[in-house]
């Protein structure tokens, strides 16, 4: 893609709510390669769907040629923006805060090309400064009446909790970071979602006082759920990028959920499919809304780039093996490692004509071998996704020699594997 048509580009995506002067912008972006950077908060030990957005956005201007910086907010994690929340965050320790940055580090790895951008911690240029500096150098560059005019700091003052001088000074701090990054780095652009433009033009505004120096900025609408809360990690059932905090398999199958009305908007701003190739994949989803393919598709494009293509791979292993027709395999089980409960087991209950009955008290489904047998009598057994009523568990039953799939009414399963 080249740098002229960019813009209009990540129009086309949704993916521009304010810029900066756009002529002076689409100018400096034909003119060659700049440097671009976008800031992630180190308040949690993973990115969430809410960052992926902006990581993701790194990636586009490195695809289109330029040099990303992904900064963490090492100093201002410490703080908290009080863009877009209600009331103030807890504070962090720096041992957490460490923890945190290792975290984002290595799934910034699988986004972005790091050997090609730059990965910065704000800490490492602000632990030195000391406050009369601050106030000096940056303090004197800004306003009150310009800072209380920002949206994210007017909506705090009227609320109910209102705003603590700290995250009040969050502003200077990140403009801080822009105009430093500016002279050290020569970076002329700061990306964001629409909750840091008063962030982002305080930083532009200073750079040009202290630098008598032009720079750039840019936001994306927030990604919102449906019930208009933005994506993110205050609110209930966030969905992070970390496989340990949402498996592999259930961010899959949380877009494959998508309402047909986000459909579009996530596959133009969530993945790097063409533009053009979205048009024809949502009106062929249009045609046959209930084959999904489109949300289909879109959980495989999100989950291979953060998790990749034997994740891809292992999700549909294991949904098919939970809710599919075709006949289990060895393959499926495995697939199923960490998604279903398993419980190892004796070979020996295969001998035992009540072994089924044992094997669902083992497994935790039920109490009681009375609980077992009143449950099979009532057709609530299923083995290998088919109902049983024998209260014995057949040695051909096995997949691979050692697997059987025990499931209780719709819901509750485990997975049984035979040992000698």
């Amino acid at each position: 893609m080249s740098n002229s048509n960019f813009l209009d580009e990540l129009d086309d995506r949704g993916l521009i709510q304010d810029t900066t002067d756009r002529q002076d912008l689409e100018a400096r972006l034909a003119n060659g390669p700049l440097t671009v950077y976008h800031g992630i908060d180190p308040s949690a030990p993973s990115l969430h769907i809410g960052n992926f957005i902006g990581v993701l956005m790194l990636r586009r201007f490195q695809d289109a040629g330029h040099k990303p910086i992904a900064l963490i907010g090492g100093s201002t994690g410490m703080i908290g923006d009080p863009g877009g929340r209600s009331e103030e965050r807890n504070l962090l320790d720096e041992g957490t805060l460490q923890n945190n940055l290792e975290g984002i580090r290595i799934q910034l790895e699988k986004l972005v090309d790091l050997d090609n951008a730059k990965l910065v911690n704000n800490f490492d240029w602000t632990k030195d400064v000391n406050v009369l500096d601050f106030l000096r150098d940056v303090g004197k560059h800004a306003t009150i009446n310009q800072m209380v005019g920002r949206e994210s700091v007017r909506s705090r003052m009227e609320s109910t909790h209102g705003i603590s001088f700290t995250e009040f000074s969050y502003m200077l701090l990140q403009a801080f970071d822009f105009w430093w990054l500016h002279q050290n780095l020569n970076c002329e652009l700061q990306i964001g979602g629409s909750d840091q433009w008063g962030n982002i033009a305080q930083g532009v505004d200073l750079i040009r006082r202290r630098s008598r120096a032009s720079a750039h900025g840019l936001t994306w609408p927030l990604i919102t759920r449906s019930d208009g809360q933005k994506y993110g990690k205050s609110v209930d059932g966030a969905i992070w990028l970390d496989a340990k905090m949402t498996l592999p398999y259930e961010f899959h199958q949380y877009w494959l959920r998508v309402d047909d009305r986000d459909l579009e908007r996530f596959l133009l701003q969530l993945t790097l499919l063409d533009v053009d190739e979205i048009s024809e994949i949502v009106l062929e989803h249009h045609s046959t809304p209930e084959n999904r393919l489109g949300q289909k598709l879109l959980a495989d494009e999100i989950t291979n780039l953060v998790h990749g293509e034997k994740a891809v791979r292992d999700s549909k292993l294991a949904a098919e093996a939970l809710f599919g027709k075709d006949d289990l395999t060895e393959e499926m089980f495995e697939a199923l490692a960490g998604i279903v409960q398993e419980t190892e087991i004796s070979s020996d209950v295969l001998k035992d004509e009540d072994g089924l009955v044992e094997a669902l008290v083992l497994s935790g489904l039920v109490d009681s071998k009375g609980a077992a047998r009143r449950l099979m009598k009532q057709g609530g057994v299923s083995v290998n996704r088919e109902k049983v009523s024998s209260t014995a568990i057949a040695s051909e039953v096995l997949v691979g020699g050692k697997y059987v799939l025990l499931q209780k009414g719709k819901k509750q399963r485990n997975i049984l594997r035979f040992t000698d």
